[in-house]
């Protein structure tokens, strides 16, 4: 009885103890099958990469191990985070080391080369479609550029003809490069490039204003046309013949025969004071004359010598006036018109000035200035003007000597130069 007791006490404790130790197995048999699921997974990634075949992967509790060498540390260090990616892995040791051997190495920069060449020769058939397409656009519009007609028939010089052509050209290169971008399915870049374009345009605008100013006042001086060669004007102070109109600045002549170049867009904003507008040209000066003198008989005296003088234009006549009454006498203002094309307008003035001096000594008008005058012993105005000589001096030679020559020196440098000139004579002038 005792016997049967002792059994059943064994069997009672042999239960538990049993069941412990096989729980224990099951788990152990299920942490090593984890181990190789994880193994096998990251052997068979490295597998499809194909950079890692000198590569040991082993797993043990979770905890992966890499051993071996790589053609470069920055794919050793990619192993850690290609391990972390995979489920059930609790830590990562990596071992793998950069390998020396020089071949190996060499190996990744052979395979890139040839998978670009690879490529180039796939695209090099559509490159060449795009480059003949955008080739054959550009040559159409060079050749419409290039025409005469009828840009020139458009433009009012040659010069807006030319900024036609340079739009008309500048038209088709863009068009040409969006139609070859869409060719080869790259109109993203073509954005990139408009707005880079953009941007450093806008940086060249801030950084050549006054040549932009320059530019777009020549521009607008090409098609109003205020002046043309051998024109005698004065722009901003400065006074000269007119040589020609560049794209950049107006040249003068001055009549010391000095050059002078006035940017065009001071021309453009200054006043214009253009002599040779009209043939007729007024020259004027005055003169003091004795207060006690018979002002009306004067003034008519100085008036007729003008008028009669041959280069005097009828119409518009010569006319004087009394400006003022001063201290020193009273003044009186000369005016008289001539055809500058005929006459020297200095050459004019000099000579009414010496006539109208002669008739005054002759008819005994005192010509006055700040200086105090005794007169000793006058005859009456009356009996002066009477007895004043009926023939007028001899009148000197007025011609436009001086103007004729500069306009050779003028005609000469247009026809020696060959630079841009935006004047010609069949333009409209403003």
């Amino acid at each position: 009885m005792r016997i049967f007791k002792l059994l059943c006490l064994v069997l009672l404790f042999a239960g538990p103890v049993a069941a412990q130790n096989d729980g224990g197995t099951i788990a152990a048999i299920n942490t090593d099958q984890n181990d190789a699921d994880i193994a096998i997974r990251i052997r068979d990634i490295l597998s499809e990469l194909g950079n890692y075949d000198d590569i040991t992967v082993t797993v043990s509790e979770g905890i992966v191990t890499f051993r071996g060498t790589a053609t470069s540390s920055l794919e050793a260090s990619e192993l850690g985070d290609l391990a972390n990616r995979v489920e059930g892995v609790v830590a990562v040791k990596n071992e793998v080391t950069e390998t020396a051997d020089i071949a190996r190495r060499l190996d990744p920069a052979i395979a890139r080369f040839r998978t670009r060449i690879e490529q180039f020769m796939t695209f090099l058939p559509l490159a060449l479609i795009a480059a003949v397409a955008g080739a054959l656009i550009v040559w159409i519009g060079l050749r419409i550029a290039r025409a005469r007609q009828p840009w020139e028939r458009l433009a009012p010089n040659l010069f807006i003809a030319e900024l036609y052509r340079q739009i008309v050209r500048i038209v088709f290169v863009i068009g040409a490069l969006v139609i070859a971008l869409d060719i080869l399915n790259a109109t993203a870049l073509l954005s990139t490039i408009l707005g880079a374009a953009g941007i450093i345009g806008l940086a060249l605008g801030f950084a050549v204003r006054d040549t932009v100013e320059n530019f777009i006042a020549s521009v607008m001086l090409s098609i109003r046309q205020p002046f043309r060669p051998n024109d005698t004007v004065e722009i901003n102070g400065d006074q000269g013949k007119v040589i020609r109109l560049t794209s950049r600045a107006t040249i003068l002549l001055s009549f010391d025969g000095n050059h002078i170049r006035i940017p065009n867009a001071t021309v453009f904003k200054s006043r214009i004071i253009n002599y040779s507008q009209h043939a007729e040209r007024r020259f004027m000066f005055s003169l003091l004359i004795d207060r006690d003198a018979d002002l009306g008989a004067a003034r008519a005296l100085v008036e007729a010598t003008v008028q009669k003088l041959p280069f005097v234009l009828e119409h518009p006549a010569a006319a004087t006036w009394i400006d003022t009454f001063e201290t020193s006498g009273a003044s009186l203002v000369i005016t008289g018109w001539v055809d500058q094309n005929e006459t020297s307008i200095v050459l004019a003035k000099g000579e009414a000035i010496r006539q109208v001096k002669q008739a005054l000594s002759d008819a005994s008008v005192v010509m006055t200035d700040s200086s105090q005058v005794v007169v000793l012993d006058r005859k009456s105005q009356a009996e002066a003007m009477a007895a004043a000589p009926q023939e007028a001096p001899e009148v000197a030679p007025v011609t436009p000597a001086t103007d004729s020559d500069l306009d050779r020196i003028i005609d000469a440098e247009r026809e020696a130069e060959s630079s841009e000139d935006l004047l010609r004579d069949d333009a409209l002038k403003e």
